[in-house]
């Protein structure tokens, strides 16, 4: 299975993420192996190289890839003290080893002290901001192949690199603020809310219009610009009397709710997809994993099936109305795991 698109056009795609420390690592293979056989999309891991009990990221993230088939593996998102041009060579040694079972995760820097006190040079918010969008700039162009890449931004240049015969994998940005949001506008296939705000979330409502709005002023589609979300919730054995706190913040529920809520954030909110986390924001049991794969994901998968089908019976309809030549409905080309 290799990472295609965005999943914008494709079925609603479900992971899981996790916090794992060193002393973690059996327990996390054992849940993404889990997640890989329920027919999970991808798992993420923090990265947080400055706290040494966290297992690294992209050590991690290569060593679970190499002990599964399907599931892709992230991180949610990507320190800025891993320059881009090393970057680059690390995701399409990933992609390629892989089978394409990577996607990067990118962010522009929110704990600058820590991240300076690991040798790197602390930037401004605005800095950040433009060190963010170069560093996904440049990873794409030492990917794919080609002429040798000089490149000379502000903060990053290299001189005479060749890039990797290998695709960049899709991008997804943990952007927060206005200029980071227009950054993700401008050059990201997929955005993931930050502080777990979901499609209810009044940070929601106010961030998705910036990316519409740079998206469009760069002659990119906004709706090809995918939205997943970070959601941590209980799922619990009984419904819950609520399901949502005092504030609108999603609390969790059983089996049934969380598949209505979701299904309603797929189809009336233009979710993309969703990576589970626990309610304390670390990683799930293996047991709300389990109902996450087995059951929630597949019944939340089933109406937005149902509709897609609908939709292109519906455009085939219509180009036979108007005298196109007779053919087959054609099923939806734009996957985001294959």
């Amino acid at each position: 299975m290799s990472v295609q698109e965005s999943p914008v056009s494709g079925s609603p795609v479900f992971g899981f993420g996790a916090h794992s420390t060193l002393d973690e690592g059996p327990e996390l293979l054992r849940l993404v192996r889990q997640a890989d056989r329920d027919g999970l999309d991808h798992f993420s891991l923090s990265d947080h190289p400055y706290i040494g009990e966290r297992l690294d990221a992209y050590a991690t993230i290569a060593f679970l890839l190499g002990r599964t088939e399907r599931i892709a593996g992230f991180a949610n998102v990507t320190n800025p003290t891993r320059p881009p041009a090393m970057l680059a060579r690390t995701l399409t040694s990933l992609s390629s080893l892989s089978d394409g079972r990577v996607i990067l995760g990118m962010g522009a820097g929110g704990i600058w002290d820590r991240i300076s006190a690991m040798g790197v040079r602390k930037l401004t918010p605005a800095e950040a901001v433009e060190a963010f969008e170069e560093a996904i700039v440049l990873v794409r162009l030492l990917s794919g192949g080609g002429d040798p890449v000089t490149y000379e931004g502000r903060h990053f240049q290299v001189h005479k690199i060749a890039p990797a015969p290998v695709p960049a994998p899709p991008v997804w940005t943990g952007s927060v603020g206005r200029k980071s949001l227009a950054v993700t506008g401008r050059v990201a296939d997929g955005w993931i809310p930050g502080h777990a705000a979901d499609w209810l979330s009044e940070r929601y409502r106010d961030s998705r219009p910036v990316i519409d709005e740079a998206a469009r002023a760069a002659g990119r589609d906004p709706d090809g610009i995918a939205t997943v979300f970070n959601l941590p919730g209980r799922i619990t054995d009984a419904p819950l009397p609520a399901t949502r706190d005092a504030e609108g913040r999603w609390l969790g529920g059983n089996v049934a709710q969380w598949t209505e809520e979701l299904t309603s954030a797929v189809l009336e909110h233009g979710a993309s997809g969703f990576t589970l986390f626990s309610p304390k924001g670390g990683t799930q049991d293996g047991l709300s994993l389990g109902r996450w794969g087995a059951e929630i994901a597949p019944a939340v998968r089933r109406p937005w099936r149902r509709r897609a089908r609908k939709d292109r019976s519906a455009r085939w309809a219509r180009a036979q109305s108007v005298g196109s030549p007779r053919s087959s409905p054609r099923p939806n080309s734009t996957i985001f795991f294959a």
